[in-house]
């Protein structure tokens, strides 16, 4: 049944070409709905098998070459694909007033959702790499065609990074089906691949998965990206497209080369630290509000790659945690910034932020953003801190010293993020310049249209998703710890 995310994204990403203008924010919302509903009703459903990679459609594609359409489930992958359904569903909601070429809009970005559920959910390796790099065109064109800010630039350093990346990708493709002429990820994580072969093709693979999750200092397009893109882009690139270089790392090139990790794991621990900590000092210094959350990503996955790097089960279950709580806290953040914040004010730098008192005139984006950044600061009670106990608490048994240094990191975090929603919605500068003299604007006169239904909406979900996940984490871990337990790379 939850092959039928990817069938119902894609054709309704065909039928937006062909219906009029006026129905295609309705297309895309009951596209993305249905897909949500189907990842959350196998959430509970008990008669799937959790624990184990388990087939649910197998079909020959291309016999000729070992190849399948092969799609399979685990408790790994279901976490993500609720994490995809519902960032798809809200990033249409805060996309409800695009007017520009819609249908062409609404088409990509279902290409980008139906995208990450094929990756999701391929036990192929090729169909995988297929569904990977079917990701990146759409990207390219959302930012390229609707973004702002260097609009331009930031589309093609995406896209170069990206099939950078792609490239280190297929090289290790290519070397595991030389080496094992099987393309299936459940055989090929049987397979003994000789220690030698593991030692230099594991971070060739690693690396080309790691760069879209932003591992330092391969990061430098995340930022870019995130400031360029539209609000739905931004929603999309946090909260989907950088999971998918996370769970591709973990997929593939961990659990096909278990000693090739092992070999290397402290070095992605110490990648790890760096990121976390440059990326949170980095934003701690920007004044434009979407650098600020573009730096904040790439920090928080930071933390991703450290649960991966430790290799037991508490550090790897949180790292998938993480990927899904981040995914939320990122698509929230970047919803209000980008959507609530400066479609209204046409601004994002802060000091301006900090003079028009929107705390006051915007009170249900300011409640939003600061849900948001206490799930983004791990205060108890949101996914954030639920995903990062448990990172920590499996870090300390791999790598004690980087539970220490990771602690300025948090410290940083709570510093760029309170400095940020301070002069955005709470600096006293707004009532110290009231009464003075400023010419005749909307910003100006600190009146702004009022949050609309559908923002409301597509913020709620994210709220509750974040609230729920972090008051009972167990929902998930339970069908995320099974299914890292019965990894190879554990054994």
């Amino acid at each position: 049944m939850i092959a039928w995310t990817i069938y119902i994204t894609f054709a309704g990403a065909v039928v937006l070409l062909f219906l009029p203008r006026i129905f295609s924010r309705w297309i895309a919302l009951l596209t993305t709905v249905a897909g949500f509903a189907i990842s959350l009703a196998a959430l509970f459903r008990d008669d799937v098998d959790l624990t184990y990679f388990t087939t649910i459609v197998r079909v020959p594609w291309v016999p000729m070459l070992g190849m399948e359409y092969h799609l399979a489930l685990d408790g790994i992958s279901l976490t993500m694909t609720l994490v995809t359904g519902l960032v798809a569903v809200a990033s249409v909601l805060f996309s409800w007033d695009v007017e520009h070429r819609a249908n062409e809009f609404f088409f990509w970005l279902l290409l980008v959702v139906g995208g990450s559920y094929g990756v999701f959910l391929s036990a192929d390796l090729f169909l995988l790499f297929l569904f990977y790099e079917l990701v990146i065109v759409p990207k390219y064109f959302l930012i390229a065609i609707w973004g702002s800010t260097n609009k331009e630039y930031g589309a093609m350093k995406l896209t170069l990074y990206s099939f950078f990346g792609g490239a280190l990708v297929f090289i290790g493709i290519l070397v595991i089906y030389v080496t094992a002429g099987s393309l299936n990820l459940r055989d090929l994580a049987e397979f003994p691949f000789a220690p030698q072969l593991q030692a230099w093709a594991f971070p060739i693979l690693f690396i080309g998965f790691a760069v879209l999750a932003g591992i330092w200092p391969l990061h430098t397009w995340a930022p870019t990206g995130h400031v360029a893109a539209p609000t739905a882009g931004s929603m999309l690139l946090a909260g989907i497209v950088m999971k998918l270089g996370g769970y591709a790392a973990l997929r593939v090139a961990m659990n096909l080369f278990p000693q090739g990790f092992q070999m290397w794991s402290g070095y992605i621990a110490v990648f790890a630290v760096i990121g976390i900590l440059y990326a949170a000092a980095v934003a701690l210094r920007q004044r434009d509000l979407k650098f600020v959350i573009g730096y904040s990503s790439v920090s928080h996955m930071g933390f991703v790659l450290l649960g991966l790097a430790t290799a037991n089960v508490l550090g790897v279950s949180g790292a998938v945690l993480q990927m899904f709580s981040h995914g939320v806290i990122a698509a929230l953040l970047f919803a209000v910034a980008g959507r609530m914040i400066y479609r209204r004010t046409h601004t994002r730098d802060l000091d301006a932020l900090s003079t028009m008192g929107l705390g006051r005139a915007l009170p249900f984006a300011a409640f939003a953003f600061v849900i948001a950044s206490a799930a983004s600061m791990g205060i108890p009670g949101f996914s954030g801190f639920a995903a990062e106990i448990t990172i920590l608490i499996g870090t300390w048994k791999t790598f004690p010293w980087a539970v220490w240094i990771t602690g300025a990191g948090i410290v940083l975090v709570a510093t760029f993020t309170l400095r940020a929603l301070k002069k955005t919605f709470f600096d006293t500068a707004a009532s110290n310049n009231e009464g003075t003299t400023a010419p005749s604007s909307e910003a100006s006169a600190h009146v702004f249209e009022p949050i609309t239904v559908a923002e409301k909406w597509g913020a709620g979900l994210l709220i509750f998703a974040t609230l729920a996940v972090g008051l009972y984490p167990k929902l998930l871990l339970d069908r995320i710890m099974p299914a890292v337990e019965a990894m190879r790379f554990l054994k």
